[in-house]
């Protein structure tokens, strides 16, 4: 049954999904929203130069339309979801973008073509193939949000510390053997989520990231953790959940913000009475290690409404 036309008064950016592939003419359509369709393709309409927002989420699409590296206009571009093997160079040319989402594709790589995206906030990359980040990338000194999760990365490259703006990293699920000691100087950085890698130690540099407050290394191989955390001084929440952690340094005793600190199924025997002192923990996982009872100084924690799980 055909899709009736939107009504005249209707705003036509407001025109979406099987309403708006009903429409011969999309030139007076500034947001196209295709997400859910289950398209092979992009049919052919005519677009109007000033198109703002372009988004095919949740299709099978293999190819971008040619005229979307031709609308200088656009701000949003969300191809997520969908089974692009690769993007042309022509990417460089959306100097105005400021959301791109490109995750769960099968991109095995990317052009490196980002260096003129200064206006780009936010970077999805998740669920692909890839194995290394494109050196333009450098450039992106407007970024806020950067997912990377769920590749092939086995290393990061040490400019990333250069995206200064950055306030949130996703760098889980990928095979990762080290976070480099440029990401000490992301001091903007309020979340770093590094689950589920390779992960044996941690740079003495990560205590620079003065405004994390979100540090999520759970599903790693820590065996040991630098003293330079105890300076996250913005610090709430630290999970160290599976890892191989037989002491915790005694400078945690500084992290006066944390109200959630998990360090279930580690190997700890001992815990350092100073974090018994820290006036805003809410909660403290310990099942799974070694303790089998804790020092008399956390009956103080538990008295003013602490959870401990032992």
């Amino acid at each position: 049954m055909p899709v009736a036309a939107p009504p005249v008064h209707q705003h036509l950016s407001d025109v979406r999904g099987a309403a708006l592939l009903a429409l011969p003419d999309w030139s007076g359509v500034r947001r196209v929203n295709l997400d859910g369709l289950g398209l092979g393709e992009v049919p052919e309409r005519q677009i109007a130069l000033d198109v703002m927002a372009f988004s095919v989420y949740d299709n099978a699409l293999t190819v971008v339309p040619d005229w979307v590296w031709t609308r200088p206009e656009l701000r949003t571009l969300n191809l997520s979801a969908n089974r692009f093997p690769a993007l042309p160079d022509a990417l460089g040319n959306l100097r105005e973008l400021h959301m791109l989402d490109l995750g769960h594709n099968e991109l095995v790589a990317l052009p490196d073509a980002f260096r003129g995206l200064g206006q780009l906030r936010f970077l999805y990359l998740s669920h692909n193939r890839l194995t290394t980040l494109p050196e333009s990338m450098r450039h992106l000194g407007a970024l806020t949000y950067l997912n990377v999760t769920d590749n092939a990365l086995t290393h990061l490259p040490e400019w990333l510390g250069e995206l200064r703006a950055l306030t949130e990293l996703r760098l889980y699920g990928n095979p990762l053997e080290a976070l480099q000691d440029s990401v000490g100087t992301l001091g903007a950085l309020r979340e770093l989520h590094v689950m589920n890698t390779r992960l044996t130690r941690l740079p003495d540099r990560l205590g620079g990231c003065g405004a994390l407050e979100v540090l999520d290394l759970q599903g790693n191989a820590l065996t040991a953790l630098p003293d330079t955390l105890g300076q996250l001084a913005r610090l709430t929440m630290l999970n160290l959940r599976f890892n191989a952690l037989t002491h915790i340094p005694d400078a945690l005793e500084n992290l006066t913000a944390l109200h959630t600190l998990d360090l279930r199924a580690n190997g700890l025997s001992t815990l350092p009475g100073g974090l018994a002192r820290l006036p805003n923990l809410r909660k403290l996982d310990l099942r799974w290690n070694c303790i089998e009872q804790l020092p008399r100084a956390f009956d103080a924690l538990i008295a003013r409404g602490c959870q401990i799980y032992l």
